[in-house]
């Protein structure tokens, strides 16, 4: 199956390079770039295939080689070959499985990271935090510029609610799995008896939307602005600069307080409200194309608890892919790839298996 896809991709690409030889096309330049852009997206399949292809070849020359009897030697080298190159073809034909998957055209986008405490009072409120911190030192680590858009705090070090941007390319693709309910397991510094308390934040990741992904007209918004609250510097507190934007057809409301400067503000709450209202239609269309059962990897329902992290046990588990690290201090400081990348992994395997089902 996944030959056959590829072998029709191939063909694609020859019919490219035929249309672009046409004199007719030199004389487009904006039908040449597009042509030539399609091209260019299909070359690392076809390289690799047309690779793969010549392995089966050699493949099958060396097993005839292995199999002839007629010279031991020769038949040992044809062993060798042979142990050499199954490895190598398997490794091809799964980043052909890979390649060919249909992209999320989300996965390049920046993204906005909401985190909310859940259960759990303020120690909720501080694991908010501690994703927080885990989060933009992820991102630190990886090239990723985060801006904080608005946060309101709990005065004990946590966060009711933290809202920040990461931004760069492929930030939605590695943090998408995010989404969903954090438990954290743990005794509170102000338990008296030792007892393990067990609390929980939510993580919402969200594609970031630009304005020509959706338009939002300004009679669908009602736009207050109110006095900062909470600390701040000079004029925070003192000049109405904070904003609340309210989404009429929706209902949404975002309330943006975190900068000195009214436009400012209006401009962080704007982009939080695009890309809620972004995640919604995304979320809206996905359950118009399919009613059947959807994986927990990269579903971001509220309602899973997707990761748990037991400090008396020194364990994070997620529990979509059944993986335990036993180094949560590490974890927390934003080494995360290991759990990202087999969720990354998981949902290939997930939309393979529905590709082969088509």
């Amino acid at each position: 199956m996944v030959l056959e896809k590829v072998a029709a991709i191939e063909r694609r690409y020859e019919e490219l390079l035929q249309t672009m030889a046409d004199p007719a096309i030199a004389t487009d330049p904006a039908r040449l770039a597009d042509l030539a852009r399609e091209q260019a997206e299909l070359a690392e399949v076809v390289t690799l295939y047309r690779e793969h292809q010549a392995a089966d070849r050699e493949l099958a020359d060396a097993r005839q080689m292995a199999g002839d009897g007629a010279d031991p030697e020769m038949a040992e080298l044809a062993q060798v070959e042979i142990e050499r190159l199954v490895p190598e073809q398997e490794a091809r034909l799964a980043r052909l499985q890979a390649l060919i998957l249909p992209k999320d055209p989300n996965d390049g986008k920046n993204v906005i990271v909401e985190i909310r405490a859940g259960t759990g009072g303020d120690e909720a409120g501080l694991f908010a935090a501690d994703l927080f911190r885990m989060y933009t030192r992820w991102a630190d680590t990886h090239g990723y510029k985060t801006d904080l858009l608005s946060h309101h705090e709990t005065g004990v070090g946590g966060f009711k609610e933290v809202i920040f941007q990461v931004k760069g390319r492929g930030a939605y693709s590695r943090l998408k799995f995010e989404s969903g309910v954090h438990r954290v397991q743990r005794v509170p510094t102000t338990e008296a008896q030792g007892r393990i308390h067990t609390s929980t934040a939510t993580v919402a990741v969200l594609p970031e939307a630009a304005e020509v992904d959706l338009v939002i007209g300004p009679n669908d918004v009602r736009i207050d602005v109110f006095r900062a609250t909470g600390p701040g510097g000079q004029s925070v507190n003192t000049t109405d600069s904070a904003i609340r934007v309210t989404h009429l057809p929706t209902g949404i409301v975002v309330s943006c307080q975190d900068e000195k400067s009214q436009l400012q503000n209006r401009i962080k709450a704007l982009t939080i409200l695009r890309a809620r209202l972004y995640q919604a239609e995304q979320e809206r269309l996905a359950a118009e194309r399919s009613e059947a059962r959807r994986s927990q990897v990269g579903s971001g329902e509220r309602s899973e608890k997707i990761r748990t992290y037991n400090f008396p046990q020194n364990r994070v588990t997620d529990h979509r892919i059944g993986k335990t690290i036993y180094n949560l201090p590490n974890i927390l400081n934003g080494d995360l790839d290991e759990f990202i990348n087999e969720l990354g992994s998981s949902e290939q395997v997930e939309r393979l298996q529905e590709l082969d089902e088509e």
